[in-house]
């Protein structure tokens, strides 16, 4: 199947926790399915927009492959940066409110984790396709600071190297009087979280045409 653009996401592997994620957000991105969602009245409205990208975590941002580059290459230089890349560790992972949206954050020293993001920006970026001037202003009409700025121009997108925080979207942007409500019903049906958290492998994605990602390949981090 042919792909709109590509990503570099932590997906957790199969299991409790990475089953947890697809059924509440309502697809499955390692099988490319939908999935049944709890019976919870507004939790499809709250999860649709984070529903398309899937339980994941985002390394390398989504992109367009630039001229003159293939999947085929692309998979061959995912799989070279994850025999370069150790696995990273941090102590654990927790629900956190971030603005107005609620998602799973590294507890404890997250910086291997963060230059595990690094790297595959980085090492990467020769596929990335150069943003166009819409995609540029659509990502500026957030209030960015300099640095971030000159991360949007450097790499296509503000909020990677030291602007860059691990997190797993688990709702879109929430009404403000919602939130200790969904707070709440996460932490009932949140299985027990990984501790320590081992980002241990990287997955390249792939963007659908129905706007859904869905997984291509994993590739074990053995540097």
């Amino acid at each position: 199947m042919s792909h709109r653009r590509y990503a570099i996401y932590y997906v957790p592997p199969s299991g409790v926790f990475a089953r947890f994620g697809a059924e509440w957000l309502g697809w499955d991105i390692d099988t490319g399915k939908t999935t049944s969602q709890p019976d919870l009245p507004g939790l499809a409205q709250i999860t649709e927009r984070p529903r398309r990208y899937g339980f994941h975590a985002t390394l390398k941002p989504p992109f367009r492959l630039a001229d003159g580059a293939d999947i085929r290459q692309l998979r061959d230089a995912v799989a070279e940066v994850a025999c370069d890349v150790a696995p990273a560790s941090c102590d654990g992972l927790e629900l956190s409110r971030l603005g107005r949206f609620l998602a799973l954050t590294a507890v404890g020293d997250a910086a291997a984790v963060s230059q595990v993001a690094s790297d595959c920006v980085a090492k990467l970026d020769g596929f990335r396709a150069a943003s166009t001037e819409a995609e540029l202003a659509a990502r500026q009409k957030s209030r960015l600071s300099d640095r971030q700025q000159r991360t949007l121009e450097r790499w296509g997108y503000p909020y990677v190297m030291e602007d860059f925080r691990f997190h797993m979207t688990l709702t879109g942007q929430l009404p403000k009087a919602d939130i200790a409500f969904w707070t709440e019903t996460l932490r009932a049906r949140m299985p027990d979280l990984p501790s320590p958290f081992v980002l241990d492998a990287i997955t390249l994605v792939g963007e659908r045409e129905d706007g859904h990602f869905e997984v291509i390949q994993r590739y074990p981090l053995t540097g």
